[in-house]
């Protein structure tokens, strides 16, 4: 984020280049989709070290700052969790593709055959706290349904946000997804999240994740 720059404007150039990203993302096929989903797996995988690194730092930070245990728990991260999250992206790219699917069908008096069938939203804004799988979970269930996704974690997370996200993008855009298609907010400033709440017309839905506050901020 430039210093002259409004959480505001950020908003604004994150989603715009987030939309541009899903026009690419929503002609790919499930096949495409799918390797982009192992290969983003694939990078968590090989990037352990620098994502347990900036865990390590979160987990320093948060004990320092007074989280209880059951926070720093949902926050720590150690090989076997980040091989489950990694395998969960992977597990994701094995799902049938949503896009297309026919969700029912009526035919008119007229002969006429209407059919309800499953396109993607758009562009994602999701809004969480201190869980760092969300980041990975959220963005590879979004690749997978052609949709690009707007991610702001918690504070708490925030290292470990950043490198899980580096990771992923890496690997997915080795397979061919624009880079924007996941986009991490680089920022804390709550401001940003109001931004997000505002932006109508570039940010098509807002999923929350959290507590009753940020819900309730939310909505």
């Amino acid at each position: 984020m430039d210093s002259a720059e409004t959480p505001t404007d950020l908003i604004d150039r994150l989603a715009r280049a987030g939309r541009a990203a899903q026009r690419v993302l929503a002609g790919l096929d499930h096949d495409a989709k799918a390797a982009a989903l192992r290969a983003a797996g694939a990078a968590l995988r090989a990037d352990q070290s620098a994502v347990l690194a900036a865990n390590a730092e979160d987990m320093a930070a948060g004990a320092a700052h007074g989280l209880t245990p059951a926070m720093l728990d949902r926050l720590k991260l150690d090989p076997a969790r980040l091989a489950s999250i990694a395998d969960a992206v992977e597990n994701i790219a094995d799902l049938a593709d949503p896009v297309g699917q026919v969700i029912d069908t009526a035919t008119r008096p007229n002969g006429l055959v209407l059919s309800r069938v499953r396109v993607p939203i758009g562009l994602i804004g999701i809004v969480y706290e201190s869980r760092p799988n969300v980041t990975a979970d959220a963005a590879a269930l979004c690749v997978a349904s052609g949709n690009a996704v707007l991610l702001r974690g918690g504070s708490e997370a925030v290292r470990s946000n950043r490198a899980i996200h580096a990771a992923l993008v890496r690997g997915l855009a080795s397979a061919g997804v624009p880079a924007e298609a996941v986009q991490l907010v680089p920022t804390q400033d709550r401001a940003a999240v109001g931004a997000m709440l505002t932006a109508a017309g570039l940010i098509d839905m807002i999923v929350p994740r959290g507590g009753k506050s940020l819900v309730a901020r939310v909505q």
